[in-house]
């Protein structure tokens, strides 16, 4: 399994995520977590992934996960021809939702584990592959995925790494302190592990354990 979990896109490790995934990978950018957005400011939010992923070489495209809706059989198919998927951020809740009544969740997940996928993702992209969202609607609105799922809120991540992440830690200019020590305290007493991830740092797993670097 290898997994690229990154606060903010590549953090401080280009050269690692390269190594992840291979010059000229084939890179699926999947963008659900601005679903909730204007069609303008998602719009927006797809050309910011895809133009430096193309100008670093990588052959991009977004893969809108709205379109395969009850067809995951049709998802699994189209994530197949694609080396990795790049899971950009905005919220959580609607991210995971829209991954959950797609199911991209299990779709992604099985690829992932079988190695026949590497999965990269930042804050809320790398979030949602924890065990679960416990804490982050400190920062992310829960409420907007009714609206925009048809589904309520989904709680648990896709457990494709043992622990919490909290984004935009070690004073990140996208950090609120106060924010990221409500989501801390909350984890702390509910027993979660964690790890606060700056926007330099990320969480690589290849093959073995995780690690932050």
């Amino acid at each position: 399994m290898k997994l690229f979990l990154a606060s903010y896109r590549f953090g401080d490790h280009h050269t690692r995520f390269a190594e992840l995934v291979g010059p000229g990978a084939r890179i699926a950018v999947i963008a659900a977590a601005a679903d909730a957005w204007p069609a303008a400011a998602r719009a927006s939010a797809v050309t910011s992934e895809l133009t430096p992923l193309r100008r670093a070489g990588y052959d991009a495209e977004e893969l809108d996960i709205r379109d395969y809706a009850h067809s995951p059989d049709a998802l699994e198919q189209a994530l197949r021809t694609f080396d990795c998927v790049w899971v950009r951020g905005g919220n959580t809740f609607v991210l995971r939702a829209q991954l959950a009544r797609t199911g991209a969740d299990e779709v992604l997940e099985r690829l992932v584990r079988d190695g026949d996928l590497v999965y990269a993702g930042y804050s809320a992209g790398a979030a949602v592959a924890t065990p679960t969202l416990t804490g982050l609607d400190v920062t992310d609105d829960p409420s907007d995925v009714l609206a925009t799922c048809g589904i309520e809120p989904v709680w648990t991540g896709l457990g494709l790494v043992d622990f919490a992440i909290v984004p935009h830690g070690g004073g990140s200019v996208l950090e609120d302190p106060a924010a990221t020590a409500r989501t801390i305290a909350i984890l702390t007493k509910e027993r979660i592990p964690f790890r606060v991830l700056s926007d330099q740092q990320v969480v690589v797993v290849d093959g073995g354990e995780a690690d932050v670097i």
